[in-house]
């Protein structure tokens, strides 16, 4: 794939560098993506809430220009672009959509990330909410649905906690 292509790109990252590519890719005025979840953290003498990545060492860059490319890749703490063989992780916009509304949304709890699909569950479609027409697989946890929405560039899926009110319309099995 030419690097001069636009769109979203995975840029892997040393480990827990995500903020500081994060923030050196806005100093450079690069469009740059990092979902961050909360999640309550438990010590012996306190509990607080902190925010990590939903992905980890990944942050989305919006590449406009082939200059924007290597630029990224000069950045302290960037690795390199994931790349699955030839082809360079291309992320659609509707993706980054997503991902954007599953971590902005506080009735969306439990936010997990995997890359093994579940052996059982039903395929449905949400059908009220603001993820309105978002297939998804779902799966019972403790008396909790738990959607599974696949981001297909990535070869990953998120794992979070939807009303079940929200599910209908078994579409495979």
């Amino acid at each position: 794939m030419k690097a001069t292509h636009n769109g979203w790109y995975v840029l892997y990252v040393k480990s827990r560098y995500e903020r500081k590519v994060y923030e050196a890719l806005q100093n450079l005025s690069i469009e740059a993506f990092l979902p961050l979840i909360k999640e309550q953290r438990k010590w012996s003498d306190r509990k607080k809430i902190v925010e990590k990545p939903l992905f980890p060492s990944y942050v989305f860059v919006n590449i406009n220009s082939s200059l924007d490319f290597y630029k990224t890749l000069a950045v302290n703490g960037a690795c390199m672009y994931i790349r699955f063989g030839m082809e360079y992780a291309k992320i659609s916009e509707q993706e980054i959509s997503k991902i954007k509304l599953l971590i902005n949304k506080e009735y969306i709890t439990n936010i997990e990330v995997g890359d093994m699909l579940p052996k059982i569950g039903d395929l449905m479609e949400i059908s009220s909410g603001p993820l309105s027409g978002l297939n998804c697989k779902v799966v019972k946890v403790n008396n909790e649905h738990k959607i599974i929405v696949q981001i297909e560039a990535l070869q990953q899926n998120i794992t979070a906690t939807v009303p079940s009110s929200y599910l209908f319309n078994k579409l495979t099995a």
